[in-house]
């Protein structure tokens, strides 16, 4: 099978065998907000052209290509939510040639207080995942990023998820906001990251918090080069102390960063294990395209 992550800014292509072996896998800088007026099947066949004639089967596809802004909009599916549910879900897309193309549904759920949550890709990550939750005996899962996801897991459901733009936020105050110009480049300051996660368990809130990001460097408290490690540290330690849980997590991700998270839980008291994000992607991609089939059998 074919099976393709496209996202925001990037698209990945899997060439996947019947046991969810890569055969082959491409990438290319044409998430979907470099596609220009809707040309989605045209950028897609320029990237894998050469694999269609060898592969007959359905192209499944995830991420943000099934959002309002991508290819088709694929609807999310509520919480609690389960694999087989996302593969009776999936939304055909128009494709040349008598070829057939799926697009994977999100997920979504609501809060306490009943505000929406979503995502899209995560959760066929998430899926692929659940062999390696099970080894490490926890019921949760963090996918780190951007907009990084708390996911909680039970008997491989997912009962539900929390959204925090850590990443986000981290890119704005460094880019956009007093504190990056106290920053200076470096290598990574390991004990000023361990400071930030112990200082986001101190009295005070964030807010407060963040400004000392700020006096410490001028206090020579920590160096220049040491203050986006600090702040780095702080923001996933704030962040992991709002997301709540106990027990061991699963760390879903691109290394660097799913191993900069696992320490921060680590310091949090929790144990934590890395799973690549490119190896979750291929197992899920894997499994929904068996079940559905399975179920159109």
């Amino acid at each position: 099978m074919i099976g393709v992550d496209w996202g925001t800014t990037q698209l990945r292509a899997y060439r996947i065998d019947s046991s969810g072996g890569v055969l082959a896998s491409r990438s290319a800088p044409k998430g979907i907000m470099a596609v220009e007026g809707g040309a989605f099947a045209h950028t897609l066949e320029a990237v894998i052209a050469d694999w269609l004639d060898q592969e007959p089967a359905p192209i499944l596809m995830s991420g943000m290509i099934g959002s309002r802004q991508g290819w088709v909009e694929a609807p999310y599916v509520p919480c609690p939510a389960r694999a087989d549910q996302v593969a009776q879900a999936l939304v055909e897309v128009a494709w040349g040639n008598g070829r057939r193309g799926f697009i994977c549904p999100g997920l979504a759920c609501r809060d306490r207080d009943g505000v929406p949550d979503v995502m899209r890709g995560e959760e066929v990550q998430m899926f692929g995942a659940l062999d390696a939750l099970a080894e490490a005996a926890g019921s949760a899962i963090c996918h780190p990023g951007t907009h990084s996801k708390h996911v909680t897991v039970e008997d491989g459901t997912v009962a539900g998820f929390r959204t925090y733009m850590t990443g986000e936020v981290f890119a704005v105050l460094r880019d956009h906001s007093i504190l990056g110009r106290t920053m200076a480049a470096g290598p990574a300051d390991w004990q000023a990251f361990d400071r930030g996660v112990e200082r986001a368990s101190n009295s005070g809130g964030l807010l407060h918090h963040l400004f000392g990001a700020r006096t410490r460097v001028l206090m020579d408290e920590i160096a220049p080069a040491a203050e986006a490690d600090y702040l780095s540290g702080m923001l996933i330690g704030h962040e992991i102390h709002a997301a709540g849980g106990s027990g061991a997590v699963l760390v879903v991700g691109a290394q660097a960063l799913a191993e900069r998270y696992a320490r921060a839980f680590r310091l949090c008291g929790r144990e934590a294990r890395v799973l690549d994000d490119e190896t979750a992607t291929v197992k899920g991609l894997r499994l929904i395209h068996d079940l559905a089939q399975k179920a159109a059998s």
